[in-house]
């Protein structure tokens, strides 16, 4: 397998990778190389921060004090936003590569916002646990998480008054797709997920009473269905493969679905919803190494911001700036901006978000400074407005150690930079503008790549 396709998979697969690490696959098979990508991501590493301060409260205290619920929250805010952190964190310094990429994905696909941090972490590790494991399995852990049951109003789904918010949504958005199903099968199937609750520590409990045990009519068929049995019969539907499967490309393949290839991944998936059996053939086929993938999709904020990290390591001084830097740029981790998700590809270009996009590396690696010009000075008036308006303070504040960059790049010459770290063919015009920098520093050449449109690209 050669350099070009390593880095391919490694970006579509996880956030990129350094020569040192090219290495050691250099020579490896594809087959081999994709095992090596699989097995490193085998287990699960549950992501965990101190909720003891919230698992002090009890539902008693909580009910009898006004002033008491307004410190749980309060509390509960600050551990999601240090959720947050330690999300990113993990996103850029871990060895389940794939299984994390993975977490990413099924976060904008099985969407929820929730304020209480017990079960924020509660929902995000069980899409870790399920994230290379059976679909069919993954729908249902997630129809009795408490975050999903809040979000999606099923704790209101009860026998004499049935709620059709999850079922409508776990059609629409996460089995099927519009326009397959029908509003009596949203009306039949919300009766099967009648009852559906929670207790205060996030357990998943059926609530009897409020529990439709009747028939329902369901997709052609009829049965006293409970709402794993509704998960069932969608999953007998091959078009829940294929809604799954186009995502799934578009997600790590393309943006355009080419139909052919759909159709081979439906056959790998479908009757047995093995994602991991999926994403194997994906990495594996031929079709994913093509020219017309390969730099062909605009990176989301938080892959752009773990990219810049892996190649150039970083840390922020002050740990909140990582979240006005995910806001500005239009992705906060665990604050998606409705049920459906962030729609990514073009999306996340406008005509805010590409200059902000275009210096984040010189804002993150060279304190909002870069450096184009041999005497170096060449966007001076723009730092120093950055000044003045932060108080002659740089808006954000970083440690980047340029050491780990030079060591992982070591061996690769200023020249040849650019074969690691921009997926997209250079035009004339950039190659012009590439060859007329001072190349002098290695670090101010990564930084000038990294600030080119065409990193904006994998």
């Amino acid at each position: 397998m050669n350099q070009k396709h390593i880095l391919h998979l490694y970006w579509r697969a996880g956030f990129g990778i350094t020569p040192k690490q090219i290495e050691q696959l250099i020579g490896k098979t594809k087959t081999q190389v994709v095992d090596t990508l699989f097995r490193q991501s085998s287990k699960t590493t549950p992501l965990v921060i101190d909720l003891i301060e919230l698992e002090s409260f009890s539902v008693d205290r909580l009910k009898k004090s006004k002033s008491t619920r307004i410190d749980f929250n309060k509390i509960s805010r600050e551990k999601i936003l240090e959720f947050n952190g330690a999300w990113m964190q993990r996103l850029t310094n871990t060895n389940e590569l794939l299984r994390e990429k993975m977490t990413l994905f099924w976060a904008n696909h099985f969407v929820v916002k929730e304020d209480n941090a017990v079960f924020v972490q509660q929902y995000n590790n069980v899409l870790r646990q399920h994230a290379l494991g059976n679909f069919g399995d993954f729908v249902k852990a997630i129809s009795k998480e408490p975050a999903m049951i809040k979000y999606l109003n099923t704790k209101q789904n009860r026998k004499q008054s049935p709620n059709e918010n999850f079922a409508r949504e776990l059609m629409e958005l996460f089995t099927l797709g519009t326009g397959h199903y029908t509003e009596q099968d949203i009306k039949q199937s919300a009766k099967a997920f009648t009852g559906y609750n929670h207790d205060f520590e996030g357990d998943f409990n059926l609530r009897q009473r409020q529990h439709d045990t009747g028939f329902k009519y369901f997709f052609g068929k009829a049965g006293k269905y409970d709402g794993d049995d509704i998960i069932d019969i969608i999953l007998e539907q091959k078009q829940c493969a294929k809604f799954i499967c186009e995502k799934v490309y578009k997600y790590f393949v393309n943006d355009r679905v080419n139909s052919v290839h759909i159709e081979q991944m439906v056959n790998q998936f479908y009757p047995n919803y093995n994602i991991e059996k999926l994403m194997r053939f994906v990495f594996s086929s031929d079709w994913f190494y093509a020219e017309e993938h390969i730099g062909s999709k605009i990176k989301s904020p938080v892959e752009l911001i773990v990219g810049i990290n892996n190649t150039v390591p970083f840390k922020l001084k002050n740990e909140r700036d990582s979240l006005k830097i995910q806001r500005v740029l239009g992705q906060v981790l665990l604050s998606p901006p409705n049920v459906a998700g962030w729609k990514g590809g073009r999306s996340w270009i406008d005509s805010n978000t590409i200059m902000i996009r275009l210096r984040l590396a010189s804002v993150l690696l060279n304190n909002a400074f870069i450096s184009s010009k041999e005497d170096g000075d060449f966007v001076d008036a723009y730092k120093q407005r950055l000044l003045k308006r932060n108080k002659n303070k740089l808006p954000f504040q970083t440690d980047a150690k340029w050491s780990v960059f030079e060591s992982n790049f070591s061996k690769t010459k200023v020249n040849n930079l650019k074969e690691y770290i921009i997926q997209q063919p250079l035009n004339n015009g950039t190659l012009s503008y590439l060859n007329n920098l001072n190349k002098s520093s290695k670090q101010d050449v990564c930084i000038q790549l990294m600030s080119l449109p065409e990193y904006q690209m994998c």
